[in-house]
């Protein structure tokens, strides 16, 4: 990690947030056109900073210039170097609730599919692959989800015996919108993710997060690594939650980008993402994937996410699912990919950042051990808002 250059290309020209762990507490700060403010005095969350009406004007009437060494900071993030000392970065957000929507991209969809019929036997997803394509081909990635066209489709699989729950949620009128990871658990870039031991077939699943307020309004975006384990979802899609929430198992960073004059929502559905992975033994990947290829709009997610059936009044973030589910053979032939510990993975959008983590089992990552009631204790005892 290379301090500044985590940011994105051109931080000195928007709007951002960013949660830093100071030596009395976890801290809210702002960049502005290359300039850092402090907005713990008149806000101790991320959530009811994001909350206000304009956030961006926030910075302007309540930001309080710092001086913050940025740099160090996300360079004091990486685990292995981090001096407890001083000041590191921490996950982007705080209260907010942790959303993710899963099966949003064809790729994707097809490796469930695959999952699911392997039972989670990562030998077989070769054969399986190349059987899933032969049935339903590219026909799919024209499919607009929940149409006439998606529901003729559905029919024409079920009768050649092959519909599946993630084609349900693929293509059908409803997404699969599911909670990853409890409030406050989201580690940061630089940090360790986790996978859990039991698993032999895992991987990063890269994507664009929308950080939405606690009235539906998408104010931000962020980048995410959803980690997932996918021989135990193929086992069963009701071992999701082993699957998804494992501890270290979302990072979000480095920082949320705001909407403004200058990046909206456009420019997150136009993102490219980008996803390398390094290991120890000498494997690389590097793929890309653009935001834009998702069957369902953001907005549409968020709206199936929060709305007159559900409230958060803290906001959340949802991740928008993953362009991405690395195929390249680790190993022997047809075994595809699969997570060892020590991978760097690094997630990239020029104007997003870029957030990197090192993969390590669950359980020998730091545990979690600061959740809501410590930080409403520790803003407390700092005398800050709430």
């Amino acid at each position: 990690m290379t301090g500044i250059q985590s940011l994105p290309e051109d931080w000195q020209r928007g709007a951002f947030a960013l949660r830093v762990m100071l030596p009395d507490g976890p801290s809210v700060f702002a960049l502005l056109a290359g300039a850092v403010f402090d907005m713990t005095p008149a806000f101790g969350t991320c959530s009811s900073w994001l909350n206000t009406e304009e956030p961006v004007a926030a910075i302007r009437s309540h930001g309080v210039p710092a001086a913050l060494d940025l740099a160090g900071a996300i360079a004091n993030a990486r685990h292995a170097a981090r001096d407890p000392g001083r000041p590191w970065l921490l996950a982007p957000v705080d209260l907010q609730v942790l959303k993710a929507a899963g099966v949003t991209y064809v790729r994707s969809m097809l490796e469930r599919v695959i999952e699911e019929r392997c039972r989670g036997d990562a030998t077989q997803a070769e054969a399986v692959r190349a059987e899933v394509r032969a049935i339903i081909g590219d026909e799919l990635t024209r499919l607009v989800p929940g149409s006439p066209q998606a529901a003729k489709v559905k029919e024409a699989l079920v009768d050649k015996g092959w519909w599946s729950q993630y084609l349900e949620v693929g293509i059908g009128p409803d997404a699969e919108i599911f909670t990853k990871a409890p409030v406050l658990s989201a580690v940061g870039t630089g940090a360790k993710v986790g996978v859990h031991p039991m698993s032999s077939w895992s991987n990063p699943e890269p994507e664009a997060v929308m950080v939405v307020n606690g009235r539906g309004k998408i104010v931000g975006a962020t980048l995410g690594n959803d980690v997932n384990l996918r021989d135990v979802e193929g086992r069963s899609a009701l071992l999701l939650g082993r699957a998804k929430d494992n501890n270290a198992s979302c990072a979000l960073g480095p920082a949320i980008r705001l909407f403004d004059s200058g990046f909206t929502l456009e420019d997150v559905r136009q993102a490219e993402l980008r996803v390398t992975i390094t290991g120890r033994d000498g494997f690389t990947l590097d793929e890309r994937g653009p935001v834009g290829a998702i069957a369902r709009d953001p907005a549409d997610l968020v709206g199936q996410m929060i709305g007159a059936h559900h409230q958060y009044p803290d906001g959340a973030v949802l991740f928008l699912g993953t362009p991405f589910s690395p195929v390249k053979d680790r190993g022997a032939p047809g075994m595809g990919f699969t997570h060892q510990q020590g991978d760097v993975v690094r997630i990239a959008s020029p104007r997003l950042g870029m957030l990197e983590n090192e993969v390590d089992r669950t359980d020998e990552c730091p545990p979690w051990t600061f959740g809501i009631g410590a930080l409403m204790a520790n803003l407390a005892r700092r005398g800050l808002p709430r």
